[in-house]
Parts: structure tokens; C-alpha cells; sequence
């Protein structure tokens, strides 16, 4: 039985207010699926841009290489195409032309039939002011729950 692999971005949710979830396929190579499925992977400092025929690409998505691959294997940083409807691709480039918003990856998941998938999701970036009240919500959430359980013990 393969253990679950669930790579997040957790550093996205707190740069970016998230408008909009997709879920796209990967295009990858044989030694890049190898190494996901050992958790050999990272999307904290990656994002997703067009090129000029209007593809979707995932940029510095690092992925290990391949321990047991030998002069066939990977390049740990290189681009890979994301795989989405045309519709889908055509609202995103209109989306993030149009309002100045971007794409970044929250995470990289194998869905049932053994297949990478990378949600993503159209956001936008947050002001600083913005992070220091998420920041404040969450110490107060903390307190507020460590009160609660001094309250009941």
C-alpha cells in the first residue's frame, strides 16, 4: 500500500488572498514521478506563468533527483507544463493579464489513479497590514484556546 503524498505550500496562503482553485496535471518525466512519490519535492518558492503559445508552466518547482537514475535522470529546477482545459487556460490568462493577479502552487498531491496533480489557485497579494491581522487573529485564537483549556482541566 503507497503511504499518501501531500507536498503544501504553506507559505502561500499567508503571502496571498486566494480568489480562485484549479486542479492542473503535471507533464513529467520518469525519474520526476519517481522522486514525488518518495516526497522528494518542494513548491514553497515556485509559481506558475504563461509562455508565448499560451501554455501554463510551473517555474523553480525543485523535484530530487532520482537516487537510483542514472544519465536519464531530471534536472532538479526545470520547468514543467501544467495540463488544464482551454477554457480554463484562457479565464487564467485573462485573469492574471487583466487585474494583476498570479497563479502559485498550494500543493502537490497522486490522485487515485497514480497521476501528479498540483492545485493551484489564481490569487492576489496581500499588504502587509493584511499579514500583521492574520498574524493577530491567530495569537488571539491561541490564547483564546490555551484560556479554555486551563478553564476545563
Amino acid at each position: 500500500m503507497q503511504k499518501k503524498i501531500n507536498i503544501q505550500n504553506k507559505k502561500a496562503r499567508f503571502e496571498f488572498e486566494i480568489l480562485d482553485k484549479y486542479v492542473a496535471g503535471i507533464q513529467l518525466t520518469g525519474t520526476e514521478i519517481k522522486s514525488i512519490r518518495q516526497s522528494q519535492a518542494r513548491i514553497t518558492e515556485s509559481f506558475c506563468e504563461f509562455n508565448e503559445r499560451g501554455e501554463l508552466f510551473i517555474v523553480n518547482m525543485y523535484i530530487k533527483e532520482y537516487m537510483y537514475g542514472n544519465h536519464f535522470n531530471h534536472k532538479p529546477k526545470s520547468e514543467r507544463r501544467l495540463l488544464l482545459n482551454k477554457r480554463e487556460l484562457k479565464s487564467l490568462k485573462k485573469d492574471v493579464e487583466a487585474k494583476g493577479n498570479t497563479i502559485v502552487p498550494l500543493k502537490l498531491f497522486i490522485n487515485d489513479r497514480g497521476f501528479a496533480k498540483l492545485e493551484i489557485a489564481l490569487a492576489k497579494g496581500k499588504q502587509t497590514h493584511d499579514k500583521r491581522n492574520v498574524i493577530k487573529d491567530r495569537d488571539n485564537k491561541r490564547d483564546l484556546a490555551r484560556i479554555k483549556k486551563s478553564f476545563n482541566a
